[in-house]
């Protein structure tokens, strides 16, 4: 089963961030970038010509970790009759542990999610892994404008992220009710200060919008006939009229009419994360409010339904904090586990120092395996064939996923049986 693509992003992220951390002492960190189309032979005879090269290194350690390096990466090579698909990129490099002395040769090998288009080889006191951090960002762009007569909002929706960039009050008086020449006069000037509002609004937009090369489309929406009006004016620049996707009826405008815009253009913003997200937690969500016995949540009961082989779809939080740590005692092998926050492991491994076996008494417990939820979760999924998706918690929905079920849920395949 192919892994999806929101659990790739996510592991690739996180080793990145942590590669990022790394430094080395000198410049004895390799980074290794092979596109798709590069022999591996030629690599290998550039790797052999640095290797030579790095005999002139004056300082005797500097010299001896770059040239294990080399070599590491070179053994690691040689396994590769072509580069993959995507690409290869390989870091390697004498990484320190505990000060001056302690440095551990460790290497790190990727396949890119998208195809890399440049050979890159690079020895400095850090890994380089800007051009995979630039695969992971959110190439395109979608303008959202909620308008009525009263007040506007412009936000933009890329990938995970929804950012409200201005909000507008128009200052508009309301409909005069009076009949006569003064209300044709009120009339008059009403008219002249909604287009005046409708001037302020599509000037900013056009000053915030036009600057992004990767603008994919601009979203209408608002309660009332006001959009239509402001839409059909002379108030956008051209080139943003011609990408007006759509005008949406919300029932609101500010923040929670940008909200219901996405909502309702699920087929336009098809592919966007941040739509994405949403609709699969509603779909969690309609599941527990109908109470229709396809929805699971919780650590415990999640668990159970992915060992039973039941989980259709699994639902993890990105920001899942918990760990999975189990405790074994070496005189007679009892056995127990515990979930906890992360941060609590250094005060549980104190007080299992002191700590006497249940079974035997003795003082023998100690910490046999650590792993992180998230992970363990997915294994769990992708190990049952269930479909898996990492929510964030740049949506409210990811915000409820993880403060309102634990940041562990699940769609069924079939009614549970209790």
């Amino acid at each position: 089963m192919l892994e999806a693509e929101s659990v790739s992003r996510f592991r690739l992220k996180r080793i990145l961030d942590e590669l990022a951390s790394k430094e080395g002492r000198g410049t004895e960190l390799i980074s290794l970038y092979i596109p798709p189309g590069r022999r591996i032979h030629e690599v290998l005879a550039n790797l052999r010509e640095e290797y030579g090269t790095a005999s002139n290194i004056k300082s005797r350690t500097t010299r001896k970790n770059v040239q294990e390096a080399i070599e590491k990466v070179i053994q690691r090579l040689k396994l590769y009759r072509a580069p993959p698909k995507n690409g290869l990129v390989i870091f390697c490099g004498a990484i320190p542990q505990n000060g001056l002395g302690s440095e551990r040769m460790e290497l790190y090998e990727i396949e890119p999610i998208e195809p890399i288009n440049i050979y890159f080889y690079r020895c400095d006191s850090r890994f380089h892994v800007e051009p995979l951090l630039d695969q992971l960002k959110e190439k395109e762009t979608y303008g959202i404008l909620v308008i009525d007569a009263s007040e506007a909002a412009l936000a933009t929706l890329k990938g995970r992220r929804m950012t409200i960039l201005e909000e507008y009050h128009s200052g508009v008086g309301g409909k005069h009710k009076t009949g006569g020449q003064s209300a044709r006069r009120f009339e008059r000037i009403r008219e002249m200060e909604i287009n005046s509002y409708f001037r302020r609004v599509g000037n900013h937009v056009n000053e915030k919008l036009l600057g992004i090369e990767d603008l994919k489309g601009l979203i209408l929406g608002g309660p009332g006939p006001t959009k239509y009006d402001f839409a059909e004016g002379d108030y956008l620049n051209y080139m943003l009229k011609k990408k007006v996707l759509a005008i949406v009826d919300t029932s609101y405008v500010g923040r929670n009419g940008v909200e219901e815009v996405v909502s309702r253009s699920s087929e336009i913003l098809k592919g966007v994360r941040y739509s994405e997200e949403k609709e699969l937690v509603q779909r969690f969500l309609y599941e527990v409010g109908h109470e229709t016995g396809l929805a699971a949540y919780g650590e415990r009961d999640v668990r159970r339904h992915l060992e039973s082989n039941t989980v259709d779809m699994l639902l993890i939080s990105e920001k899942l904090s918990q760990i999975h740590v189990w405790v074994r005692c070496k005189a007679c092998g009892y056995g127990e586990d515990h979930i906890m926050e992360k941060h609590k492991l250094p005060k549980f491994q104190q007080d299992l120092v002191a700590a006497n076996c249940p079974k035997c008494s003795n003082n023998t417990l100690g910490v046999e395996e650590v792993k992180e939820l998230l992970d363990e979760f997915i294994e769990l999924a992708e190990k049952a064939g269930s479909r898996v998706e990492v929510i964030s918690t740049e949506t409210d929905e990811g915000v409820m996923l993880l403060r309102s079920f634990g940041g562990v849920a699940a769609i069924l395949k079939f009614k549970a049986s209790h």
